[in-house]
């Protein structure tokens, strides 16, 4: 919503005010500068000078007297927030035993399931053989007198390919489950069509999976159960394995702290590869892997406390106006509240931060646009209010124990799904990106990266780009992050604006 001259104009999708005539399309450089931080535009920004997005859980009331002032549009009011649900659950902690507490998230958890099973309509799941969609369609089966209709996605590249863990799963849970392989000339297939669908220039590379799997889902459902939203409630990000050893890490002088990142950022990716290899590595290190150790090794050396820590390994980049000609970063949630609110415990206060951004603005927007493009209804158990304030009121050692993530829903799962399906390291919804870039989508990439042309439509640095793009398909350095936010960016601004 937004004016645009004296006129207020909103819709429910950014496309449709293309159709009107005093629509100025004006590019916001500063929600550009978000966006290559992010990979998506946080509400209430908007890629577009001038638009906002309404928040999640909020309303706008404009007084029909103050029209055609934009300042009367500029207060959104919170009719349910999230933090609400998370103090409300930390002010009656949980007490009682872990097998208490196993019990009583099974019976939560199974309450909100099975509310978001009503439906008059086919319904079925998202299974990855992960924790949370196991434990979401574990308790779907329990709960239905017929097998439950999952959907798997897989790659022909074993590191990122999960479909065998979750044909696993569903044969023990007899669940009736559809499989799809995907390969670069099927991610190349849908590329174009990524703009359209989410309307803004948005980069989180899941999105490619997640689009085919909702269609695949539709052709048999009309409504799909998912566990998103499971590792931001129980703890799961490998970021928060960080957040654990942060009390140490923080201990370690920072002259020795800033050696030791920048020896690590040395190493390189094939190095590191060939590192893991002789360590008996039974996986090839996945590219994604290795950009991850470069970040950990970069914020190692800069971040002076948790959040700080947490700012730098959610970013794509630390300084977007390396790369943004003339765009300076508004303020967001996340630098105004968020990064000055912490938490006593570092897990904790980096699980509200992915709770109130990444999780609205980035897994939520990429799941519920793929899932509508298809005309598919997505649902998240996870995010059942009476669940996430139970979740909050778990004490922090119930989530994270033994070095080890949603501890407690691994508890109540391995009653229904045994141990050794569902162990393995989390690699989440991956794909091959980083090998895609520099090999079958080459020629994609050079086209929209090319110098004239980013020379002639200037928004990005030709130089910086063009630096990252060389060091990456010469597998010096892994920038397929970064990269793949600029390609969504160029691709939405070829054909993608409505």
């Amino acid at each position: 919503y937004g004016f645009q001259g004296s006129r207020l104009l909103f819709a429910s999708e950014l496309k449709a005010f293309a159709a009107h005539p005093d629509f100025a399309a004006d590019i916001d450089r500063g929600a550009l500068s978000l966006y290559i931080r992010h990979g998506c535009v946080p509400a209430p920004h908007c890629i577009y000078r001038g638009i906002c997005k309404l928040p999640a859980g909020s309303w706008l009331q404009l007084p029909l007297r103050s029209a055609g002032t934009a300042a009367a549009a500029n207060s959104p009011l919170a009719y349910w927030r999230l933090s609400d649900a998370v103090e409300r659950g930390r002010a009656r902690p949980f007490v009682g035993s872990a097998s208490d507490a196993a019990a009583a998230l099974e019976d939560t958890l199974g309450r909100a399931v099975r509310r978001q099973m009503l439906a008059d309509v086919p319904l079925g799941a998202f299974l990855s053989g992960g924790i949370d969609s196991s434990a979401i369609v574990s308790l779907m089966q329990a709960q239905s007198s017929r097998p439950i209709r999952t959907f798997a996605v897989g790659f022909t590249e074993a590191e990122y390919n999960e479909a065998g863990y979750a044909k696993a799963v569903a044969e023990h849970l007899h669940t009736e489950h559809t499989e799809l392989y995907l390969t670069p000339g099927d991610a190349l297939g849908v590329i174009p069509q990524l703009a359209q669908i989410y309307d803004e220039p948005f980069a989180d590379s899941s999105q490619i999976p997640t689009v085919l799997l909702a269609r695949m889902a539709r052709r048999h459902v009309t409504v799909a159960l998912s566990g998103d939203a499971g590792d931001e409630m129980l703890c799961g990000y490998n970021r928060y394995r960080v957040a654990a050893r942060w009390g140490v890490l923080a201990k370690i002088p920072l002259p020795l702290r800033r050696l030791t990142g920048q020896l690590l950022q040395r190493v390189g990716p094939d190095n590191w590869r060939r590192l893991f290899d002789r360590l008996g590595r039974q996986v090839a290190l996945p590219a994604a892997m290795t950009e991850k150790l470069d970040k950990f090794a970069l914020q190692l050396q800069r971040a002076d406390d948790v959040a700080a820590l947490y700012y730098g390994l959610v970013s794509a980049l630390d300084d977007p106006g390396r790369v943004v000609v003339g765009g300076g970063e508004p303020a967001t949630w996340l630098t105004r509240i968020g990064l000055a609110q912490a938490f006593a415990d570092p897990q904790a206060h980096m699980m509200f931060l992915d709770a109130m951004s990444y999780l609205p603005d980035d897994i939520l927007v990429k799941v519920d646009r793929a899932a509508m493009a298809a005309s598919l209804e997505t649902r998240m158990p996870f995010l059942d209010p009476d669940f996430v304030e139970f979740a909050w009121s778990l004490p922090a050692g119930l989530k994270f124990r033994q070095g080890q993530g949603k501890w407690l829903l691994r508890q109540m799962l391995y009653r229904r799904v045994p141990q050794a399906l569902l162990e393995r390291p989390k690699s989440g919804f991956a794909i091959p990106l980083g090998d895609w870039l520099a090999g079958p989508l080459r020629d994609w990439c050079e086209s929209l990266l090319a110098p004239e042309r980013l020379r002639r439509e200037g928004f990005f640095d030709v130089d910086f780009v063009g630096q990252c793009w060389h060091q990456h398909r010469s597998r010096q350095r892994e920038w397929q992050t970064l990269l793949w936010n600029v390609l969504m960016f160029q691709s939405w601004l070829e054909g993608g604006r409505g």
